[in-house]
C-alpha cells in the first residue's frame, strides 16, 4: 500500500486562488454578476468588514495595519481611505494585483492617491514581518485545519502591538452538517478544504498568549458563517 503524501494546504490555497479561484471570488468580493449563493456569501463578507470598520477608529491617521490575506483590498482600501498605513499581504499574486489595480484610481479625503498609503506583498500568513499597532486576518483560517490555524494566530499576535482581530468559520453540528453536503462554496469547483474551528480553541490560543477579549460577533447567512473577534493587549483594554 502507498504511502499518501500530506496535504500541503498553502501550496493548494495558493494555487487555487491563482488560478480558477481567482475569477470567482473577485466577482463575490467585487461587484460583478453572481449567482444566488455567491451573492449570499458577498453579503456576508461585506458584513464581516463593515463590522470590522465600525470597531476601528474613524481616524486611523498614524496607525499601522497588516491586513494578512487581503484578497482584493475589501477592507485594505477603506483603512487606506481612513489614513491608515497599510501593509496588505495575500499567498496569491493575482490577488494582490487586484487589490492594487483597485487602489489605483482611488484617492482620499485630501485627494491624494491612497496607493501611497499601501505597501503590497504576496505571502502566506506566516511570512508576515515587523511590528504593526493592528492586525487583522479576516476568512483566511477556514483554509487551515486546527493546528495549523492556531500556529498562524500566535504568528499574528506576535506582530500586533495592540490590538488583532480575526475571523473563522466556527464548528457547530449545523455548520459540520452544511460543509458534509458540500454548500460552504459556490460553484463546483471544491479545490480548497474548508476547516471548522472550535470557538473556545481558538480564544484560548491568543488569551494564553495575554491578550484580552474585548468584542465579538456572529456573522452569518444561509451560506456565509464566521465568528468575529477583537482581541486588546492588556494596557488598552
Amino acid at each position: 500500500m502507498k504511502n499518501t503524501p500530506p496535504v500541503d494546504d498553502k501550496l493548494v490555497v495558493k494555487n487555487y486562488f491563482n488560478g480558477t479561484g481567482f475569477n470567482r471570488w473577485r466577482n463575490i468580493y467585487g461587484t460583478g454578476e453572481v449567482n444566488q449563493v455567491q451573492a449570499d456569501i458577498r453579503a456576508g463578507h461585506q458584513r464581516t468588514i463593515a463590522t470590522v470598520l465600525e470597531w476601528l477608529p474613524l481616524d486611523l491617521n498614524g496607525i499601522t495595519i497588516a491586513d494578512v490575506g487581503c484578497g482584493t483590498g475589501s477592507l485594505t482600501l477603506p483603512l487606506a481611505h481612513r489614513g491608515a498605513q497599510v501593509r496588505a499581504s495575500d499567498i496569491s499574486l493575482k490577488m494582490v494585483q487586484e487589490a492594487k489595480n483597485q487602489a489605483l484610481s482611488q484617492r482620499d479625503f485630501q485627494s491624494q492617491f491612497i496607493d501611497q498609503k499601501i505597501e503590497f506583498l504576496v505571502a502566506d500568513l506566516e511570512e508576515l514581518r515587523g511590528t504593526y499597532h493592528t492586525v487583522i486576518c479576516l476568512d483566511v483560517l477556514i483554509h487551515y485545519p486546527a493546528q495549523h490555524a492556531q500556529k498562524m494566530l500566535q504568528h499574528l499576535a506576535s506582530c500586533a502591538t495592540h490590538r488583532l482581530i480575526f475571523s473563522f468559520a466556527p464548528k457547530t453540528l449545523f455548520y459540520s452538517a452544511l460543509k458534509k453536503v458540500g454548500s460552504l462554496f459556490p460553484g463546483a469547483s471544491k479545490a480548497t478544504r474548508a476547516y471548522l474551528h472550535p470557538g473556545p480553541q481558538m480564544t484560548q490560543t491568543i488569551t494564553a498568549l495575554g491578550w484580552n477579549l474585548r468584542q465579538c460577533t456572529q456573522i452569518k447567512s444561509r451560506f456565509y458563517f464566521a465568528c468575529l473577534l477583537d482581541f486588546v493587549r492588556p494596557n488598552d483594554s
